[in-house]
């Protein structure tokens, strides 16, 4: 399944990259999609067939699920 993450820092997002290298998971960093933010910041689209809460930490903004018709928002941190 492919997920958008959206983090509040830049340096969150490098964590969770380095997380995702680490735990084998496919990880791509990427610029906020305008649709999903209109802050400028970074993202990170995964590829996860686990349970998602298993990734979730402070750093994280928000989880989107994607797939060939919806964007749909599953996670929003406070």
């Amino acid at each position: 399944m492919e997920y958008t993450v959206l983090f509040f820092t830049h340096s969150g997002a490098i964590k969770f990259d380095r997380k995702c290298k680490k735990n084998n998971i496919d990880c791509e960093l990427m610029p906020v999609p305008r649709s999903l933010s209109s802050n400028c910041s970074i993202s990170a689209k995964i590829n996860y067939d686990d349970e998602i809460e298993k990734l979730i930490d402070d750093e994280i903004e928000k989880i989107f699920f994607t797939d060939n018709i919806d964007i749909k928002l599953i996670y929003e941190g406070e």
